[in-house]
């Protein structure tokens, strides 16, 4: 549509000129744009969920000089936007001066390139800490605002040719996927263009006539062609950003293997050269490609929509004002606002109970399931259930201070920490580039001097040979295997270091409440209350379950779930009690079913029990029966902790839950060493001081509370009923509910150990011999190729041997 000459645009106020079409939908309405730059923009903060930006600014910016690259001005001012208190409000923490936020970073590509950034950024001035995670890309910055700006930061990275955005769990799923349709496609092209080219390259090597010869040649290039233009693409970017920026990675051997090859190849064709490798420029880009495929997808299933807390809040309340009640949007909550909780809805933010009396699910916080009571002055958190009764609230924290966000950023904290493998892994990678490089520009130097006319076939050879990829798979392709073993066994492993590290466990850790117990309630006793009934009441236990099962049947706590299985009779007048119990008519009688002190006033002493909750059942005239519900110890948690002490491994058990139940958990599986009423970050502090005393920790959790010592912990494993957090955090997911695989995932590690010593042994065996021989003009580029790839395909054999299940995996290795 056709803009006024005095219509500004809506992103920076410039006036359009006439017969402008760039618009942008912002907050659901088109707005009109001066130009692509803002348009762009302008989509961007939509998409990063900072749509606020334009509701809390006061004045449109001013306008920027006209002598200004383009699309310089286009990237500052967009990174300028992070500068908004309004933006900064919903991802970053603050205290003082001091600030925190979490950055996904997009085009990493190897672990070269997490240090480049960790490197940069930590020498800006004002940068107190900066740590990126590989298995994410999710980079975890602190600063001082006194002398630096968050846009500063934003800055630094994309003149380092990343891009960087606040993290948002709604703009990382439309990321991912975006990422892994592109990534299929490119797979796919490769893999087409190799099973092609290489049916064309088998007569080729046959021997054949001159002139079917050059037609396959010929053939050959043309469907090469988009497996290198598109395809190895992200190789090719990859590297041009790395010269940008004069830090080698991976990519720039790579892409020179790939583009000399294909280049070579061309000019054979045309010429009649001797030999052709459009067959291994496919295969390589299509293993590469597969490899990096692999890697995303183990990324991608670690980082889901789960890893966000926010999840957990609703996306609008209910707030009280003069006029009445009002929906809001959960972003627009602040500070001091008075909210109205209706039962079964989530509590939108951190606040004080100012009205009612309610009990509350914390379950997915604490993975305590016992709902607890709340009433006037009791504090509440964001993202925890209200049970029974409304309640009014006023707000205390929001967004980036909420206590949800403190644990998020205290788990990132605990990832970013990297073991000392990684660190080593992270300083060389650069050098290892470039002596590659450097080893194959001497070798075709040496050959050009001596007048040798297959010199650039020589270096190109070194340059195949070099390409580390039997020295790269023997380690991921042994973790494989024996993930894929454990995982028949119930043990699913999600991040590759696992099992490295678990050989070397010498404690391991558990949560009590949905760990090493079925973490819900099961009703273990029904006792009769001595002296009989009334008034022919003849009721058996069966019978007296049904009556409870029959007043608790419309409730969803977890008391009533323990009598789902139990049928049902008629009922009339049922009322739910707060905190208390129920009553009503059943099959014509009235009860009462709850506390003792509310089902009968006049008093009545429980029986004794070692653990457990009694609750109590009584009609009008005398009290019928008590029933004992308990959280049951697994099964299995008795032999896994008996076979940890046969091996010398600590055990040790941290819970949140502050009653004596721990202390008997403890008693009953004979774990020495028990804490209880612990706070996340109790936890985290527990483990770490261990980890300090030269311990490497195992972590076996379920909760939300549990997630930042997951984190933590060298090795950590969510049970199949975790909460969603704690599994997309794990290292380790137990889906069967068996914690003996434990035992058989330590015996594993051991044998995982073996394996990978003899493949790294054979890669470097393999390039110690074949660089030499590359380097002497000995082995052509074909049979580079040919070498590298039965090379790797001797380490993946190897490794296979892993799959075999023996007789007893819980026997040593």
């Amino acid at each position: 549509m056709t803009q006024s000459l005095r219509t500004p645009c809506f992103h920076c106020g410039e006036p359009l000129k006439a017969g402008q079409q760039w618009t942008a939908i912002i907050d659901g309405k088109e707005e009109p744009m001066c130009c692509p730059g803002c348009k762009a923009v302008a989509e961007t903060i939509v998409a990063s969920g900072l749509k606020d930006y334009y509701r809390h600014r006061t004045e449109l910016p001013q306008i920027s000089p006209a002598n200004e690259d383009d699309e310089v001005l286009t990237a500052r001012e967009s990174l300028s936007l992070y500068d908004s208190e309004a933006l900064q409000k919903q991802f970053v923490a603050t205290q003082g001066e001091q600030k925190e936020a979490t950055l996904i970073i997009d085009g990493i590509s190897c672990a070269a390139c997490a240090w480049l950034i960790e490197h940069r950024i930590n020498q800006l001035k004002g940068v107190e800490r900066a740590t990126l995670n590989l298995s994410n890309h999710r980079l975890v910055v602190a600063w001082n605002s006194t002398d630096i700006a968050l846009s500063q930061i934003f800055e630094a990275i994309y003149r380092l040719g990343y891009k960087a955005a606040p993290f948002s769990s709604t703009e990382d799923d439309a990321q991912r996927e975006r990422e892994g349709k592109k990534a299929i496609r490119r797979l796919a092209v490769a893999g087409i263009g190799m099973m092609q080219v290489m049916m064309l390259a088998v007569p080729l090597y046959a021997g054949m006539a001159e002139q079917y010869e050059v037609f396959m040649r010929f053939a050959s290039m043309i469907l090469t062609l988009p497996v290198v233009l598109y395809s190895a693409r992200p190789f090719f970017d990859a590297a041009i950003r790395d010269l940008k920026t004069r830090h080698l990675t991976m990519d720039v051997p790579v892409s020179l293997a790939i583009i000399l090859a294909f280049c070579a190849s061309i000019w054979s064709t045309f010429n009649q050269g001797i030999e052709v490798y459009f067959d291994s420029v496919c295969m390589f880009t299509f293993l590469l490609l597969l490899g990096r495929f692999l890697e995303m997808r183990a990324r991608h299933r670690m980082g889901k929509a789960g890893n966000n807390l926010m999840t957990l809040l609703p996306n609008v309340a209910m707030k009280q004002t003069q006029d009445g009640e009002e929906i809001i949007a959960a972003g627009d909550i602040s500070t001091g606002d008075r909210l109205l909780l209706k039962p079964g809805y989530p509590v939108p933010a951190d606040g004080v109970v100012i009205e009612g009396q309610s009990t509350v699910d914390e379950s997915a916080l604490t993975g305590e399931y016992m709902p607890l009571n709340k009433q006037a002055g009791d504090t509440l958190i964001g993202g925890t259930i209200n049970v029974e009764s409304p309640l009014v609230m006023e707000v205390t924290a929001t967004g980036a201070d909420a206590q949800l966000s403190t644990i998020v950023r205290l788990m990132d904290r605990a990832q970013q920490e990297k073991p000392k493998v990684a660190l080593i892994a992270d300083s060389i990678a650069s050098r290892f580039v470039a002596a590659v490089l450097i080893i194959s520009a001497s070798v075709f130097s040496y050959w050009m001097f001596q007048g040798n006319a297959h010199a650039f076939f020589i270096a190109l050879s070194v340059l195949v040979v070099t390409c580390p990829c039997a020295l790269s798979l023997a380690t991921p392709t042994t973790l494989t295997a024996a993930t894929t073993a454990l995982r028949e066994r119930g043990l699913l492993i999600s991040k590759g270091h696992v099992l490295e590290t678990l050989q070397s466990v010498n404690r391991v850790v558990f949560d009590k409440t949905g760990t090493l117990t079925l973490g819900h309630l099961t009703l273990t006793e029904v006792r009769p209350v001595a002296g009989g009934t009334e008034d022919n009441l003849e009721l058996d236990q069966d019978t007296l379950a049904s009556v409870v099962a029959s007043l608790e049947q419309h409730a969803s706590h977890p008391i009533a779930k323990a009598f789902r299985h139990y049928p049902v009779l008629p009922t009339e007048d049922i009322q739910h009690h707060p905190s208390q119990g129920v009553s009503g008519q059943v099959d014509g009688y009235r009860f009462r079913f709850g506390r003792p002190d509310f089902v009968w006033p006049e008093g009545i002493l429980p029986p004794d029990s070692a653990s457990g909750q009694w609750l109590l059942l009584a009609d009008d005239k005398q009290p019928l029966a008590w029933f004992l519900l308990n959280d049951t110890v697994r099964r299995s948690a008795g032999p896994l902790i008996e076979t940890l002490k046969t091996r010398g491994i600590e055990v040790a058990l941290l819970t949140g839950d502050p009653s004596r139940s721990a202390t008997l958990v403890a008693d009953e599986l004979s774990i020495p060493d028990v804490r209880n009423g612990l706070s996340p970050e109790d936890k985290l502090a527990i483990v770490r001081e261990w980890q300090k005393q030269g311990d490497t920790v195992l972590m076996v959790g379920d909760g939300i509370n549990d997630v930042p010592v997951l984190a933590g912990a060298d090795v950590s494993l969510a049970v199949n009923e975790a909460t969603d957090l704690a599994k997309t955090n794990a290292d380790t997911l137990l889906t069967n509910g068996r914690l003996e695989v434990i035992a058989d995932a330590l015996s594993v590690s051991h044998k995982t150990r073996n394996v990978i010593r003899q493949n790294i042994g054979w890669a470097l065996l393999y390039n110690l011999i074949a660089l030499p021989l590359a380097a002497a003009g000995l082995v052509p580029p074909w049979a580079a190729a040919i070498g590298m790839s039965f090379s790797s395909l001797l380490v993946v054999l190897n490794a296979l041997r892993l799959t075999r299940r023996p007789p007893a995996l819980t026997a040593e290795s």
